[in-house]
């Protein structure tokens, strides 16, 4: 059977991406690539000219970015986004930096946390949410839960 690839005869997973609606896809687009070194590889467009799909690569991970419209509505146009997007990084610090330079706002500050990550919380400038994290201490996951329960006792 078509797309039946294991030995459960279940179907496999062969992708996962997060497509994010934004109010201006030409400049999300062109936010994603100065703030994250993004590489549009596919875009695809209605007759006006709206991004009904483009693909990025930020490194290892690809994101879809799409125009808003009556079906699919951008997070400003709702007040906001409940879904964060994590983003490990070599240099949290230059990554909000250039995040800032391109109109996002910081939510929380970068700075070293408990999980051993330099890290913070920042809104892009169409209303999606990015965690920005650097490895700057290797924790075992009961270090980790220590150093958590410390923090809320």
């Amino acid at each position: 059977m078509k797309g039946m690839t294991n030995t459960n005869d279940k179907p496999s997973l062969t992708r996962l991406y997060a497509r994010l609606v934004v109010s201006d896809g030409p400049r999300a687009i062109d936010f994603y690539r100065t703030a994250f070194g993004a590489e549009e590889i596919e875009r695809y467009t209605d007759p006006d000219g709206k991004i009904v799909h483009a693909m990025l690569r930020l490194g290892g991970a690809v994101i879809a970015v799409k125009d808003a419209d009556e079906s699919d509505p951008a997070p400003d146009s709702l007040g906001g986004s409940p879904v964060i997007m994590a983003l490990d990084v070599s240099d949290a610090d230059a990554v909000a930096e250039a995040m800032l330079r391109g109109g996002a706002s910081v939510v929380y500050p970068i700075a070293d946390q408990h999980y051993g990550q330099r890290g913070g919380r920042l809104a892009d400038p169409f209303g999606h949410l990015w965690m920005i994290s650097q490895t700057i201490e290797e924790l075992t996951p009961e270090e980790i839960q220590k150093r958590t329960t410390d923090l809320f006792t």
